[in-house]
């Protein structure tokens, strides 16, 4: 029996220390009993809890109150205080005197209503019942019956009753079940006519929550609840908030009541009092309710969860993360808690729903609320007995909870829920109140044991997740009301309103301690006589439950382990064993990857299992190693916690496996397995301690039969938990026999009170020194595994917090033997202390003591033993260490494994080994191909080979480690002047060192990591030599001039005595004379006479070469040399800029010659200058150069100035049709044109020299203007640009006569011409869709004035009506926007800004990164689409698309006859790019192979763009990176390429190889940044003069040329230009290809761009075999990443060019060129159209002239009535109508007659054909099929009908053995006579016929016999 109640108190009000305010504090008037209880003192600040907002008088009577506060002592020990508070008027003596100040400050505070006048105040006074049992209902009517007593002046005697409440007892809960119900349900009277019954709950550990639960779910919400629920499991603190103290209480009880099996363990104040508020701020998790009055005092805490239950809200701050519930524990337990709360839910969309449900009443869905939650920890928590390590059994059982492998089996171990609850203070009250193994059970005990398969079930059934609801909800609730009949109270209770009665009554009398005393002392003594109550506990086996069965790996692995796998791995091991080291050898690297399973490594550790006898198994070498190789592969998957009990399983297993090394040294697997961080954390030593501790404790309790084998077997047999991953088989059914540790710990703890003393001792000893001895074990253990084979030089000991000292620990040298031996290798960044100061034996034995002092601490080892190991961890440390160090001496002698043999690369002439190889192994980075992935296909990486470095590539050469890809060589290489980043990456293989990551611009990656013999020295020694080759000091250190020679970069070039000044010397002096013009330009300013030249260049005719020409009539101040005549090395010099390729250029454009603009023919408007000629203007521009012909040298000097880099404006390319020309420049300097239009005012008539040379620059503008033929009207200038809009110019548009217009890239703009256009769009291959922003008309017409657009076109293209007014512009300037800001029109209008937006380089340079990093992935993507996402990113193609779109606008303006000038940032990066695709679009010539070097030597080489600073090839560049403008152009040119296929003589592999080219550093053309530099360098001329034998070609152009001649690889076949064709491409980005340059690769071969490397033996022609057998099949395998498919499978016309040139070869005949092969068979083909159309047209040999304006790989587009359909019209005679071309029939004519040449005639082929039926294979019926049989070719073909051409079957007459008569079979034809059939039997099968009579049927088995015959 237990007290009702402790304590009564009676609390008044005191006044404050400030007299008259009104505020006060709480007084003890009188408690009961005086004395403290001895098994319960009285709790201390009970007055603050009574008046939680303070103290206070009260102008008015309230009503009395009600409320419990909860208050915890020192013992954790709940004591409810349940207070009722009413109000007494205040006695005169204790009324304040008010003053105004304090009426007012009265006024302030809330009250029930306005202040009455002071006359009457009120005082609270509180009577406080404090009881350890919570039963609120009982203390509120004795409360209030005491209260009625006094108030309604009832004859009873307070003290009898207060006497009577403090001496009532109700029976202990939890007890026995009573017998009757008087027992059970408890009535009491306290003696004022007064009945109530008190039910004691049923169980004492299940909470009693009343309606509390249901109540909080009603004020706050599902989702409200279920936060505060998992805030309060993951230790967060939580604050409610109400206006209401009985709500705050009844809020923290039902979160409380929710928490159950797990108890909360923190601080708890539901009702927290104002005076404590500063308790908020502790920084420990808390429940505490708050009055909402206190509200701004919350405001401030950053990291508490506040519950508003009033508001119904829950704030959860910013900083504070609740991890939710797993799912999908989450969403069940969301809609159950919905079909509880809101069972109308599920019918509300119901057309007839059923007459409204009963709901069940507010207890009774408590009940099911708390129900829900029970569910969900049962589900939460199954199984959990199965994890528990019981340690110890006596004297008290001592129990830990194995967390990793719970987490394990659930898959949840990343679940931060979990995680955190379990880490969790109420998680370990649970498991030390609940894994006691013999105690009381309850109603969860039960839940988690037996019903976890009926929850599992009913997961999709919700009418059966409410039943069992339900079923449980009754459960509890009859917990709580064991006896609902009885349940009548009787109480009294005071009238309605009595506390406001006029009368006041008496105040409440004081009581005479005396009498409630003596009632007291009168129950004591009474008890004292009775025998003590004892709980009567029903103790039982807590039942473990069924063990949780693996859940299937829910992170959804790749490798799902099937049965074949398993089977792999043991088939693997058990070769192993048996010595089959070939067949292992094949099966291992499909293990490794079965191995990334948990069901294969568990597999793995079982069959490892069954090979170890007597805890020993002695190898051989290789065994050795291969089962160290999948141990350890197992292992490198392990998490530090080894959640799923492998490494737990190898543990015994590393001890087993050994080697003898030598007479007396034994080496284990220990030793080779220590890189792993599952050793060095402590969690996972404790769990497998306990493990281990609880096996031999069972062994210890078991029968002396079981124990023979107890301790033996098991000690040693891995993980020993019950139902722990990777047990063994054998002993998994050992276990259904016998007990587990539980259950044996159960039966210990029932016969432990009946044992004798000594027993007792005795069982304890035991334990303890059980425990010891394993302490023992594992100290050594624990040595094994953290003390490294070679502790002399080891890298040990990552520090990491809360691991100890040590989270891996590493052996520098396992064995000469194993195939890939730990990596040497001293990793700063990760915090390896350095090996000189790292004491290994110290840290360790550190390491272990820590260990010893927790788990012996824990288990109760004695004292004394713990000081004993304290003493034994060092010498058992020390010892194992001399052990090691003769194993590690003898591993050293081991014969060292075979290693495949270095394969070495093939060489360039020239080009020589730096380091000879270093093996590595090549690792798969992110392009899948190559490692098999998801594409299929062998895997090809990683591959095991060396790394060579050569003066000109980076090469690996090598084989895959699989064994079953074969042996395939895998090449990988790249130039090393292309890489682009070099860095260092951590490998995560033991037996690997870490290795480099070299990314390089021709798209190649090289992942490596360096094999263990490599050391690091020798890694270091690679990295610099590649760093020194990748940036040499300066230009002459590149291989292009290094080739052949070791050149070093300090010695001097040699000079002999030369008698005629050379070309080095020519060099030379130019250059000299160019520095001193140069210094001297701007200060010296002489007059003097112009210089005569003397002309002699080879195509002048000789009358010419004695010409003295002048520059200029009249003397003017130039920076010319002042000489009369040039000295014998100028006229040479003068010969030589003669010969580049501008001049040839500017002579095919008719721009003028040399001699014909020296001797000023007035009639051309340009002229040819040679003002440049020493470089003095310009030194990044050519030395002629073409100005207009009205513009003096001497004023070029001027107007270079107001340009960049003195870029000024030079024409490059005239038009032959429109005569307009294209000029190029540099930016325009703020002083030059922009600053004159710029300028407001006229220019002062004082001008300054910059505004002088900004005239001249307007008169320079002016001169190109009128040297263009006036093609124009007289009002050319009136007109403006249209078509192109700007976003930008929208909001300030220009005023009427601004003649500005702009072109904004954002807007894909474009622009069309005024008539039907000539040239031609883009091939529509690409299937462009409209583009959404084609045009934005608005702008455009705006800025157009009154020109309307037509309607835009898809991909790009401009729509086909008037693009420009009639009135256009003479010249339009395209310059960068930012340049041209607020630009003033030209006065005259007679050229156009066009200001456009422009990416800068280094936005080029970012970009190509992230293409880099897009195609060439450094490793796997984790998404799907990221390869597209990251080219998106990259902006790459956005890039093409505006270059494109700048280049179309121009080729529009040039081809509508106004002139262009693009003058952009410095002129030589994308002003290159600009006029270079210009002109390539606008000039046939350029689309051919000469035209296209022409190009390239003239805009990009001699026009001076930085090659050499662009990209980065010497030490000062190396800093500013790689920008790829060039290859940018080339990817442009690829684009138009891929649209235009029929325009270009080039193929696309001409492209590529430049791309490849221009960055590899094997020719010198791609070097430096301008001719000037070149000419300095003595690399211009030299080639002209040195070629002389055969060497290696130093210019690309010359090997270009060689190869043309030899190979047909740069040419394209569909090569048929239309003549004056300008190409308008389609630049939309969803037009544009990715270029395979960037993402296709041959690992056979490298990149196929150095020719003769990649050409490999001839493949050998087809043979009798000697024998007598059929040929051999030249039938191979291409795999799409390995071999160069255009080497594999070339197309039909290099193939048949091959073939001929085979036959001639074998003929003795000399090979004809493949070139004029080619050109004949064309002209032939062009012949014979000709002949058959009457005329003559150009062709194709592919197609002929096709007169459609889209031409394109021989796709049309048909535009039909109903939309566009695409056909292939090279076959289909349906063309459509809507595109007649008499082109297209010539075209297939041609085809055909092509064709025909090779076809026999038809009588020849086919010797006898008729019809006969024949029966089809088994199961199929008999056909009429057309027969013919072809003596020639020894054949019977059959056809459908007689007019196919494509044959069904053929058989071939080889095979037949014989043809005899048949007969008849089921289905045959029925009319035909018996005699009819007969069989033809071959070697395969039997082929049956019929004819249609006999006699047919005898002349087919005739011939067919006489065709055999013959044969």
């Amino acid at each position: 029996m237990a007290r009702l109640a402790d304590y009564f108190v009676l609390v008044a009000f005191g006044p404050g220390p400030r007299a008259g305010s009104g505020e006060g504090h709480g007084q003890i008037l009188q408690r009961f009993p005086e004395k403290d209880w001895e098994d319960n003192p009285f709790p201390q600040g009970i007055e603050l809890f009574c008046q939680p907002s303070g103290w206070q008088l009260c102008p008015e009577r309230n009503p009395p109150t009600f409320f419990i506060a909860v208050l915890t002592d020192i013992n954790s020990e709940r004591h409810y205080c349940a207070c009722l508070t009413f109000w007494e008027p205040v006695e005169p003596s204790q009324a304040p005197a008010c003053s105004g100040e304090e009426e007012e400050e009265a006024g302030e505070r809330p009250s029930p209503s306005a202040l009455v006048p002071p006359t009457q105040l009120f005082a609270p006074k509180t009577l406080v019942l404090v009881s350890r049992l919570d039963h609120a209902e009982v203390f509120r009517n004795s409360l209030g019956l005491i209260y009625t007593i006094h108030v309604e002046g009832l004859s009873v005697s307070l003290e009898n009753v207060i006497g009577n409440l403090l001496t009532c007892t109700i029976p202990i809960t939890g007890g026995s079940q009573p017998d009757s119900v008087e027992e059970g349900a408890r009535t009491i009277s306290l003696g004022a006519g007064d009945r109530q019954v008190i039910q004691t709950p049923l169980t004492d550990s299940l909470p009693v929550s009343c309606c509390s639960v249901a109540l909080l779910f009603r004020q706050l919400g599902i989702t409200n609840v279920l936060a505060l629920f998992c805030a309060a499991l993951t230790e967060h603190k939580i604050l409610f908030l109400s206006r209401s103290y009985q709500r705050l209480t009844d809020a923290c009880r039902g979160l409380l009541a929710l928490l159950f099996p797990l108890r909360y363990s923190f601080t708890y104040v539901p009702i927290l009092p104002a005076q404590l508020l500063e308790v908020l701020s502790t920084p420990t998790p808390f429940i505490i309710g708050v009055n909402s009055l206190f509200q701004a005092e919350t405001q401030e805490l950053l990291d508490v969860i506040i519950a508003d239950l009033d508001g119904g809200t829950v704030t959860v701050p910013e900083c504070v993360h609740i991890p939710p519930l797993p799912e999908p524990l989450h969403s069940q337990t969301h809609s159950a808690l919905c079909m509880v709360l809101d069972p109308e839910l599920e019918l509300a969309d119901l057309a007839f729903p059923p007459p409204s449900t009963s709901t069940s009443s507010l207890k009774m869905q408590d009940k099911e609320l708390r129900a829900v939650f029970l569910r969900l920890f049962a589900q939460l928590l199954q199984g959990y007995r199965w994890c528990l390590h019981i340690v110890r059994i006596h004297p008290e059982p001592v129990i830990r909870f194995h967390k990793a492998a719970f987490l394990g089996q659930r898959g949840l171990v990343e679940d931060d829920f979990l995680l955190k609850v379990l880490e969790g203070m109420a998680f370990a009250g649970f498991v030390s109140e609940r894994g006691v193994p013999y105690r009381t059970t309850d109603l969860f005990d039960e839940l988690v044991a037996n019903e976890v398969k009926r929850m599992r079930a009913d997961e999709n059934q919700p009418h059966r997740v409410l039943r069992h609801v339900k079923e449980l909800a009754e459960q509890l609730y009859k917990n709580e009301n064991p006896y609902p009949a009885v349940t009548m109270h009787k109480v009294q209770k005071p009238g309605e309103s009595s506390h406001l009665r006029r009368a006041p009554p008496r105040p409440f009398p004081r009581l005479d301690e005396s009498t409630v005393q003596w009632i007291i002392d009168q129950a004591t003594a009474k008890l004292q006589g009775a025998p003590p109550a004892v709980r009567a506990e029903k103790k039982a086996t807590v039942p473990s439950g069924p063990p949780m069965a693996a859940i299937v790996e829910r992170n959804g692995a790749v490798h799902a382990n099937s049965a074949r796998r398993l089977e792999v791995v043991r088939n693997c091991i058990s070769y192993v064993f048996e010595g089959k080291m070939l067949e292992a050898k094949k099966l291992l690297p499909a293990v490794l990857r079965a191995l990334k399973g948990r069901a294969a490594r568990r597999c793995l550790t079982r069959e490892l299992h069954l090979h170890v006898q007597q805890n020993r198994a002695v190898l051989d070498h290789q065994q050795f190693d291969f089962v160290v190789r999948m141990m350890n592969c197992c292992l490198q998957d392990c998490t530090a916690l080894d959640e799923h009990g492998i490494a737990a399983a190898l543990l015994p297993l590393v001890t087993a496996f050994c080697r003898k090394l030598s007479p007396g040294v034994t080496q284990f697997a220990y030793s080779c397995v220590q890189e792993h961080v599952v050793w060095s954390t402590p969690q996972f030593w404790e769990a497998m301690f306990y493990g281990d501790v609880q096996t031999h404790i069972r062994a210890l309790y078991l029968e002396p039969a079981e124990e023979d084998d107890g301790p033996s077997a098991k000690g040693e047999a891995g993980p020993t938990e019950p139902g722990a991953p990777g047990k063994e088989e054998e002993e998994e059914e050992e276990e259904e026999e016998e007990r587990s540790a539980l259950d044996v710990a159960s039966e210990q703890r029932r016969l432990w009170p009946t044992l004798s003393r000594d027993k007792q001792q005795e069982l304890v000893q035991k334990e303890e020194s059980t425990v010891f001895s394993q302490a023992i074990h594992y100290a050594n253990r624990m040595s094994y595994l953290l003390l490294p084979l070679d502790s002399s030089k080891s890298r040990l000991l990552r520090e990491r917090a809360g691991l100890g000292d040590l989270e891996s620990v590493s052996n520098s040298l396992v064995t000469n033997s194993m195939a890939g031996s730990v990596a040497e290798s001293y990793d700063t960044e990760s915090g390896f202390e350095d090996a000189e100061t790292s004491d290994v034996a110290g840290t360790v034995v550190r390491f272990i003591n820590r260990f010893v002092d927790k788990v012996c601490t824990e288990s109760g080892v004695t004292s004394d033993h713990l000081k004993g190991l304290h003493v034994m961890v060092p010498d058992i440390v020390q010892m194992h260490i001399e052990t090691l160090e003769a194993v590690h001496r003898e591993s050293k002698r081991l014969p060292p494994i075979q290693k495949p043999k270095l394969l070495r690369p093939s060489l360039l002439p020239g080009e020589e080994c730096v380091l000879d190889g270093l093996r590595v192994y090549l690792l798969p980075d992110g392009r899948e191909e190559g490692s098999g992935g998801s594409v299929g296909g062998p895997a090809l990486l990683p591959a095991e080979g060396a790394v060579f470095l050569t003066t000109y590539r980076v090469i690996f050469t090598g084989m895959p480690t699989d064994p079953l890809v074969g042996e395939q060589v895998v090449v990988r290489s790249f130039p090393v002047a292309s890489l682009t980043k070099e860095k260092r990456i951590n490998i995560q293989d033991q037996y690997l060192q870490d290795g480099l990551q070299l990314r390089s611009c021709t798209f190649q990656l090289l992942k490596m990591a360096f094999d263990e013999e490599v050391g690091s020295e020798s890694a270091e020694v690679f990295r610099k030599h590649l760093h020194k080759l990748r940036y040499p000091p300066d230009i002459k250190g590149t291989f292009a001039f290094t080739a052949g020679s070791i050149y070093t970069a300090g010695r001097q070039p040699r000079t002999a005595k030369e008698k005629s000044p050379s070309l080095r010397t020519l060099s030379r002096n130019l250059v000299k004379n160019a520095k001193k013009t140069i210094g001297r330009q701007y200060v010296t300013r002489k007059k003097y006479n112009p210089p005569s030249w003397e002309q002699r260049g080879h195509p002048v005719p000789p009358e010419d070469q004695e010409d003295e020409i002048s520059v200029s009539e009249e003397l003017e101040p130039s920076t010319l040399t002042p000489a009369s005549a040039l000295k014998p090395s100028d006229r040479l010099t003068m010969n030589s800029l003669v010969e580049r390729a501008c001049c040839r250029d500017y002579q095919r454009l008719g721009l003028g010659t040399l001699s014909s603009s020296l001797s000023r023919a007035k009639s051309e408007p340009f002229r040819v200058t040679p003002v440049n000629r020493m470089y003095a203007i310009c030194r990044s521009y050519p030395g002629l150069l073409i100005v207009p012909q009205s513009i003096q040298d001497n004023t070029l000097q001027r107007i270079s100035r107001c340009y960049r880099q003195n870029r000024f404006p030079v024409v490059c390319w005239r038009s032959s049709r429109s005569k307009a020309v294209l000029l190029r420049s540099g930016g325009l300097h703020g002083k030059g044109v922009v600053g004159l239009f710029k300028a407001q005012n006229a220019p002062s008539p004082g001008q300054s020299q910059a505004d002088s040379s900004s005239l001249e620059q307007e008169k320079y503008l002016q001169a190109v203007v009128s040297s263009m033929p006036r093609h124009a009207d007289a009002a050319s200038g009136r007109n403006t640009l249209s078509g192109f809009s700007s976003a930008h110019m929208a909001s300030h548009a220009p005023s009427p006569r601004a003649r500005v217009t702009t072109l904004s890239n954002p807007t894909t703009a474009s622009v069309t011409r005024r008539t039907a256009p000539r040239g031609k769009w883009g091939s529509i291959r690409a299937g462009g869709r409209s583009s959404a922003s084609s045009l934005a008309v608005d702008v455009g017409s705006r800025l157009a004035g009154k020109d309307l657009l037509g309607p835009p076109q898809p991909n790009g293209a401009p729509s086909e009506p008037g693009f420009l007014r009639p009135q256009r512009a003479a010249l339009y300037i395209i310059g960068d926007k930012a340049q041209l800001k607020g630009v003033r029109p030209d006065p005259l209008q007679q050229w156009e800004l066009v200001p456009i937006e422009v990416f800068e380089v280094r936005q080029v340079k970012a970009s190509f990164k992230k293409l880099l990093k897009a195609c060439v992935p450094g490793c796997p993507a984790e998404e799907p689409n990221s390869y597209l996402r990251s080219l998106e990113e990259s902006e790459w193609l956005s890039q093409i698309h505006k270059l494109l779109q700048v280049s179309v606008l121009v080729v529009e303006l040039l081809d509508s006859g106004s002139s262009v000038l693009v003058s952009l940032e410095d002129g030589w990066d994308i002003t290159t790019q600009v006029v270079s695709l210009v002109q390539l679009l606008s000039d046939p010539y350029y689309r051919t192979l000469e035209g296209f070097r022409l190009l390239v030597e003239k805009e990009w080489l001699s026009f001076g763009h930085r090659f050499t600073h662009r990209g980065a090839h010497t030490l000062a560049g190396q800093s500013s990176g790689f920008a790829p403008i060039f290859l940018q152009f080339l990817d442009c040119v690829h684009q138009v390429h891929s649209q235009f296929p029929m325009e270009f003589e080039f193929s696309q592999f001409y492209l590529k190889f430049l791309s490849y080219h221009h960055v590899s550093h094997r020719f010198r053309t791609f070097l430096l940044d301008s001719d000037y530099e070149r000419i300095e360098l003595g690399l211009l001329y030299e080639e002209k003069g040195e070629r002389k034998g055969q060497q290696a070609c130093k210019s690309v152009w010359e090997y270009v040329e060689r190869l043309s001649k030899k190979t047909p690889v740069f040419y394209n076949y569909m090569y048929a230009p239309e003549d004056t064709e300008v190409l308008r491409p389609y630049s939309n980005v969803s037009n544009l290809k990715v270029w395979d340059f960037y993402t296709r690769e041959t690992l056979a071969e490298g990149p196929p761009y150095d020719w003769e490397l990649v050409q490999g033996p001839p493949e050998p022609v087809e043979e009798e075999r000697p024998d007598g057998g059929a040929p051999q099949s030249r039938r191979r395998v291409v795999w799409p990443c390995y071999d160069s498919r255009l080497r594999a499978q070339p197309d039909a016309i290099s193939r048949l060019l091959e073939e001929l040139q085979r036959l001639e070869t074998e003929l003795g005949r000399p090979s004809e060129r493949w070139k004029d092969t080619w050109d004949r068979v064309k002209a032939a083909a062009q012949r014979s159209e000709a002949r058959q159309d009457g005329r003559s047209t150009p062709s194709s040999l592919l197609m002929s002239s096709v007169s459609h304006h889209r031409r394109s790989l021989g796709v049309y587009l048909q535009e039909g009535p109903v939309g566009s359909t695409l056909s292939l019209s090279l076959d289909s005679d349906q063309s459509s109508s809507s595109t007649p071309s008499s082109g297209r029939q010539a075209a297939r004519r041609s085809t055909s007659t092509l064709y025909s040449q090779f076809q026999t005639a038809e009588s020849e082929n086919r010797s006898y054909e008729g019809t006969l039926y024949k029966k089809g294979a088994f199961m199929k019926p008999w056909k009429a099929r057309w027969f013919v049989l072809d003596k020639t070719k020894h054949q019977l073909r059959y056809y459908d009908h007689q007019v196919d051409t494509e044959y069904k079957g053929v058989i071939d007459l080889a095979e037949v053995e014989s043809v005899t008569p048949g007969t008849p079979t089921m289905g045959a034809p029925k009319t035909v006579d018996e005699k009819a059939f007969f069989d033809v039997k071959t070697t395969r099968r039997v082929y049956n016929f019929c004819a249609q009579d006999v006699h047919l049927a005898q002349q087919w088995v005739d011939r067919l016999q006489s065709c055999l015959s013959d044969a």
